[in-house]
């Protein structure tokens, strides 16, 4: 597992066991599409983009998404899911090079 920079905001902030939220995780990376060359060295960029995004919770996957090389540099994913009480909501990413990254986050709705 990578260091990589990443985030989770859940939306709205302060949720209930049972409602639906927003989930948005946003991470650092290039997405290189091997197409573009250096500006200094006129050599191309090797290809380096996120082709796989998982989302779980409590170990059970919510959605995965199959990635290609044409999103923009530090790509936000998002998608809703249904607050089941407290647990550890985790997202996972690997990409081309084979770089893999987890950030998980805890939940705990209110009330």
């Amino acid at each position: 597992m990578s260091s990589r920079k990443s985030l989770i905001k859940i939306k709205p902030k302060s949720y209930k066991d049972g409602e639906i939220v927003k989930v948005s995780f946003m991470v650092m990376h290039p997405m290189e599409t091997g197409m573009r060359k250096d500006k200094k060295t006129k050599e191309v960029i090797p290809a380096k983009y996120i082709n796989s995004v998982k989302f779980d919770y409590n170990g059970k996957v919510i959605t995965t998404m199959n990635v290609w090389e044409s999103l923009s540099t530090n790509p936000v994913f998002t998608t809703y899911m249904k607050v089941n009480g407290e647990g550890k909501l985790s997202v996972t990413f690997s990409d081309s090079t084979g770089e893999v990254h987890e950030k998980s986050i805890k939940i705990k709705p209110k009330g």
